[in-house]
């Protein structure tokens, strides 16, 4: 197994770890640690794919697993926010179905002999996707550690404008999920109309 697979199978090693961190308040601060988990998680998606390409080591494990591990990380931090009541299920329920009509798209592609690559759209909507998830875990943790003994906590509360965060990010992330969704879709319609 190459480097590249490597890094893409400890980002889905990372999942877990993310969800223990920010559920089950395992160390104190938890929620802050699991910010820096999906992070360095996030991060990974771009370090294997930029080996992978270096290193002319692009496999077809690299290519099945990649996507996956993207969709488990992204899908593992909304069914977490929704399970502590710090994210709607109608934001996890859309960005989750985006998700496989476009996985269902690029099927029907397959079968026909197309591949649909990644769009800008698309890269786009994940790091939206991402700054979404971490504005909330931070709000998350800044509110459960406001009352705690730490100097750090209060005054990074004080100077990081949460709310405001949260709030602009996941607007921009569900408008942007959609709207690249539409685009996949409408660049793709031939498949759709004339698609066995």
């Amino acid at each position: 197994m190459n480097l590249a697979n490597k890094i893409t199978l400890t980002r889905i090693f990372l999942v877990p770890v993310f969800m223990v961190f920010l559920l089950l308040r395992v160390v104190p601060y938890g929620e802050f640690w699991a910010a820096a988990i999906f992070i360095l998680a996030a991060a990974t998606d771009k370090l294997d794919g930029y080996i992978a390409r270096k290193q002319e080591s692009v496999t077809r494990l690299g290519k099945l697993m990649d996507p996956l591990a993207d969709k488990l990380l992204i899908t593992a931090a909304l069914i977490s926010l929704v399970g502590l009541g710090t994210l709607s299920p109608w934001v996890a329920f859309l960005i989750v179905s985006r998700e496989f009509a476009v996985t269902g798209l690029r099927l029907v592609a397959a079968g026909e002999g197309i591949v649909i690559t990644a769009s800008r759209w698309g890269k786009v909507k994940t790091f939206s996707q991402i700054s979404m998830v971490v504005a909330i875990i931070l709000e998350t943790a800044i509110k459960a550690n406001l009352y705690s003994s730490s100097r750090w906590v209060s005054v990074f509360a004080a100077f990081y404008p949460a709310e405001v965060l949260t709030s602009l990010t996941l607007f921009v992330a569900v408008t942007v999920t959609l709207l690249s969704g539409f685009a996949y879709f409408y660049n793709n319609i031939n498949l759709i109309k004339f698609g066995k």
